[in-house]
């Protein structure tokens, strides 16, 4: 059977502890599903990156600032761990448990279900992407809970999951992989925002 959380484990241990940066204030993992990421018969296919945000990229910017949290102020030079563009391991790993757990017609997504009687968006992304969510929030929560980043950075610092919006899913997965508040402040700002429901 394979085991993607391992792997994802694996790989993010790897990549975190060869950082070297001082001022690194979070960690970020992306995840993004797009019609133009295509794996064999498959769109909409979800890629999965892993970088961080430092001091100096925000220019210390205020606490809860949009630039130090919105993703689009941040470098755009994370790695890739499962991806179409690049055919990484990741991506065959990631097929090979959609199937062997059953998740099928990856990438759909029904519109019609997505939304509340009040237009709230209540989906959870196209097919394969809450899936993966779900094992990439339970592997931050184990780095989390590890001690890794408090010991590496000399603080506790977020790991913050990313997608370019805010939904219900994404701001739950942030709130469960910080099992400690790291990301209080990043969940503050961005209630601030129009990308997170004030409700949420």
């Amino acid at each position: 059977m394979t085991n993607i959380r391992t792997y994802l484990e694996n790989k993010l241990y790897s990549i975190i502890g060869s950082w070297n940066q001082k001022d690194i204030y979070a960690v970020s993992f992306f995840l993004h599903a797009n019609e133009a990421y295509q794996y064999k018969e498959y769109t909409n296919v979800t890629h999965f990156t892993v970088g961080y945000n430092t001091e100096s990229d925000c220019d210390n910017a205020d606490a809860l600032s949009e630039k130090r949290w919105n993703y689009a102020f941040w470098r755009h030079d994370a790695i890739p761990i499962i991806d179409t563009d690049t055919q990484t391991e990741g991506i065959k790993i990631l097929f090979d448990w959609y199937r062997e757990n059953g998740i099928e017609n990856i990438g759909y997504e029904d519109y019609t279900r997505c939304y509340d009687e009040k237009m709230r968006y209540i989906g959870k992304g196209p097919v394969g992407y809450y899936e993966l969510l779900q094992e990439i929030t339970a592997v931050a929560k184990k780095i989390q809970d590890s001690g890794l980043l408090k010991d590496k950075f000399g603080k506790r610092i977020p790991i913050i999951i990313h997608d370019l919006e805010y939904p219900w899913y994404i701001i739950e997965a942030n709130r469960i992989a910080n099992p400690n508040g790291e990301a209080d402040t990043f969940l503050a700002a961005m209630k601030k925002t129009v990308y997170m429901d004030n409700d949420v």
